[in-house]
């Protein structure tokens, strides 16, 4: 029997929406779900079968009218409009549509409210004008007021003069390509996909620009813009569905490596606490009970000392702070962490920051993470143990001042007592405005900008079939005129601590772990 689908559409309030399935006009997508499902039922069928819309209870029944026609951008230059200069690849400004569906959370709400609440780059003055002059469209039609309700299905336009922020020069390394994949190294601060300020400045449009206008990269899996590392890009559709299909079921381990604050705990050290989201307009996430079940492993390859320290001892002579930088120091809680540690990352789930936050919960946070290891919005103690704390709003409140009138500063830049030069060229705005379209004008980021010491060394197939590895980057190398490990060894590899199932294990018995982890000295295990 072919199944048969009917709906009931009405109209829903400007102010409130119905959680009525029956209320709401299925969307082409679901049509064409829908049309498979029928198919399916009945092979022989070739189309779905339609009945006529179902009358509502006020006795008018209402004809499904399907979504507008997509605006599409007013241009596509080709070869793409990149340039070279100071060791950034640069985007010469150019015109831009964005076309979106309405998110559930933007449902009954105005329409400046979802700009104003939601997007960062401009201010609300500038979406106010946009709406109000046609370059903000509902549906692809201008809109009377900027109080507009956006509902369910409906599309938001946006044409503008857009400014991409520049990126590293730095060329996509290929650590391995066949038929169907290339493995590439990212370089930092890099996006993966368009998104927010990043297009043609993505992963996906500067390999395009590589290889050809029709050639349709697929990544496979996702990289956070500041991290580097192996990454995989399908050829095909069918490549990238199956290897994304393997790092969804987690039968793939990653080792990521980390310079972090301080002299990092030796042994395995196994954090297990909760990653919640609390801003997803900014990105931010934190420890928190009620959050998503995380775990990661942690593996110390190595520490340095502060050059201060002579043979691991502070020595008085060579501290150069004033007695004023001193008392300064002793009232944050980050400044007795003194140098550095190359750690090994194991992430068993694959939570978004879930490494940065983790480590920021342990007490050693990535040395110059921006957001995770910036005392103006963490302040002195960098949110260290703290998943209970009610502060959320606080936090949200000082990040999003970040890059707009001050400079994010992470503490390496203070360790490491950062020129004021250095500072200055930091990515803020400026104070200029386009001759073209009065946007607020931002300065090149600095090369401390441009990443974060996180980088995603190696990539390895469960069953052994393949697997994957980058040279460690530079900053994980030791600092000039000290020894130290230039190569992993198996001794610091947080890969053999986990069995076939992902896992943690101790000496190759699965078994015995729980007893393992309170036998073993040194090891310390964060409970969540």
């Amino acid at each position: 029997m072919v199944p048969v689908f009917a709906y009931t559409v009405e109209k829903s309030s400007p102010t409130t929406e119905s959680h009525n399935p029956g209320s709401l006009a299925p969307s082409p997508r679901i049509l064409a779900y829908l049309a498979r499902q029928a198919n399916r039922h009945k092979p022989n069928m070739t189309a779905l079968t339609v009945i006529e819309p179902v009358e509502n209870p006020q006795g008018k029944p209402e004809v499904f009218v399907p979504p507008p026609d997509i605006i599409t951008t007013p241009c596509d230059p080709w070869p793409r409009p990149y340039y070279l200069e100071d060791g950034l690849r640069k985007v010469r400004p150019y015109h831009f549509t964005y076309n979106t569906y309405c998110k559930q959370r933007w449902r009954g709400r105005e329409l400046l409210d979802i700009f104003a609440t939601e997007f960062r780059d401009r201010p609300q003055e500038y979406y106010k004008d946009a709406i109000e002059c046609g370059n903000v469209v509902l549906n692809g039609k201008k809109v009377s007021s900027v109080r507009e309700i956006v509902n369910n299905g409906d599309i938001i336009s946006h044409t503008l003069h857009r400014h991409e922020p520049p990126v590293t020069a730095t060329p996509i390394g290929v650590v391995h390509e066949d038929n169907d994949m290339i493995v590439i190294n990212k370089p930092a601060g890099v996006p993966v996909h368009p998104a927010g300020r990043y297009n043609y400045n993505s992963v996906v449009e500067i390999m395009r620009a590589e290889r050809g206008h029709g050639w349709n990269p697929l990544p496979c899996h996702r990289l956070d813009r500041l991290t580097s590392g192996v990454m995989f890009i399908g050829k095909h559709p069918k490549a990238a569905e199956k290897l994304t299909d393997q790092i969804m079921a987690r039968t793939v381990k990653k080792e990521y490596m980390a310079r972090v604050v301080g002299e990092f705990p030796e042994g395995d050290v196994i954090c297990d606490q909760p990653v919640m989201q609390i801003s997803p307009k900014l990105g931010l996430n934190r420890a928190r009970a009620s959050g998503k079940d995380a775990r990661t492993i942690f593996k110390r390859m190595a520490y340095y000392p502060p050059k201060e320290m002579t043979n691991g001892i502070d020595s008085e002579a060579n501290d150069a702070r004033s007695e004023q930088e001193k008392i300064r120091d002793s009232k944050m809680a980050w400044k007795s962490k003194r140098g550095h540690s190359i750690v090994r990352c194991l992430p068993l789930t694959g939570r978004t920051h879930q490494i940065r936050v983790h480590l920021q919960f342990l007490g050693h946070p990535i040395s110059n993470d921006p957001i995770y290891s910036n005392q103006r919005v963490f302040g002195p103690s960098l949110a260290a143990g703290d998943a209970l704390s009610d502060d959320d709003e606080d936090i949200i409140s000082r990040l999003s001042k970040m890059g707009k009138s001050e400079v994010a500063e992470a503490m390496e830049y203070h360790n490491d007592m950062m020129e004021e030069y250095n500072k200055k060229k930091a990515e803020k705005l400026t104070g200029k405005r386009c001759e073209a379209c009065d946007t607020p004008l931002y300065s090149d980021p600095g090369a401390h900008e441009l990443g974060i010491y996180l980088h995603a060394r190696r990539y390895a197939c469960q069953d052994g079939k393949w697997d994957y590895e980058t040279p460690l980057p530079e900053w994980a190398l030791p600092p000039p005129g000290i020894d130290g490990p230039t190569v992993t060894t198996e001794e610091t590899d947080p890969m053999a601590l986990v069995d076939d199932n992902g896992q943690p294990m101790l000496n190759g018995d699965s078994d015995n772990v729980s007893v393992q982890i309170k036998q073993q000295k040194p090891l310390w295990t964060m409970p969540g």
